[in-house]
């Protein structure tokens, strides 16, 4: 994670103590959080899966475009690729779905560690229910968060496969909502893609821009 300052002593202080003492969710049910780039520092380990594949079956690197593709899927990424540079598919889908998969299942333990809403979970942890919705899979995203020491503070955990439809669908958030036995209305959402904010609004919930208000910046394809 990077914050758009220079750290010091005094700005971790003061950021641990923002997060000790604010109160802005206290009037939410139930907090959901999205994973990737929001409560997990993962960019790095996405960008390395994603050039090392797209490199070997040859299909250009915009890093713009993948940035806006973040909370995408990876089988959906790689078709909205493959259409945008309008190419042939040079693997089947699934070869090249399984091998950016593997790809983050082996680097994932150098990568991943948690962002400042670590502070957040711990705040509301036994208080309020908490949950995942990410577009990984949900075997994906257990591991990462196991590693990450964050599983234990959660309830639930949706990945993109337990849905039909993926972010900007509210389908994912739903589903957390649905877990947690709360009112969709009554969730807050923190989100780090403007896909996955849709998805939140979409879903009658409160959208909250993690880089906007907690100054918590994805290093994806930056």
């Amino acid at each position: 994670m990077v914050f758009c300052a220079r750290r010091t002593p005094h700005t971790v202080q003061l950021r641990t103590a923002i997060f000790e003492f604010y109160p802005m969710y206290d009037e939410f049910d139930a907090l959901i959080f999205d994973m990737d780039g929001t409560l997990v520092d993962s960019g790095r380990l996405h960008e390395h899966a994603w050039i090392t594949m797209l490199t070997r079956y040859g299909i250009p690197v915009d890093r713009k475009l993948m940035r806006s593709l973040a909370g995408v899927p990876t089988r959906e990424t790689i078709e909205i690729l493959l259409k945008s540079y309008s190419m042939r598919a040079p693997a089947s889908l699934n070869e090249m779905n399984e091998h950016k998969e593997l790809l983050v299942r082996e680097n994932m333990h150098q990568f991943v560690k948690p962002t400042a809403l670590i502070q957040l979970i711990k705040k509301y942890h036994g208080v309020k229910p908490m949950a995942v919705g990410t577009g990984a899979s949900t075997v994906e995203a257990q591991s990462i968060l196991k590693i990450c020491k964050l599983d234990k503070f959660l309830d639930a955990i949706v990945g993109a496969d337990q849905v039909a439809n993926p972010k900007p669908a509210p389908d994912i958030f739903l589903r957390c909502a649905e877990l947690m036995a709360v009112n969709a209305n009554n969730c807050v959402v923190f989100e780090d893609s403007t896909l996955g904010l849709q998805a939140a609004q979409s879903a009658g919930m409160k959208a909250i821009d993690v880089l906007e208000t907690h100054q918590i910046v994805n290093e994806y394809f930056l």
